[in-house]
């Protein structure tokens, strides 16, 4: 038991330390590859005729612009 505390405390004390680094760097997380935009993808589904449950949530959306509704998501 002793063992798992000592290693649990060092991780608590690693983890502290890379929180405070990334607070004083005041940087926004960024994925290291640039995410769907570099391979010339504009959304996540990259179809030409999406499914009728897309069509269905964007046209919700669309009708509830402004309105944040758990329904529409």
């Amino acid at each position: 038991m002793a063992i798992f505390l000592i290693t649990f405390g060092f991780f608590l004390v690693i983890f502290a330390a890379m929180a405070v680094g990334y607070i004083f760097q005041n940087k926004t997380l960024a994925g290291s590859c640039g995410g769907l935009a570099s391979v010339g993808i504009d959304k996540s589904c990259n179809c030409d005729n999406p499914c009728e449950k897309r069509q269905e949530r964007d046209r919700v959306g669309a009708l509830a612009v402004g309105d944040i509704n758990v329904k529409n998501i």
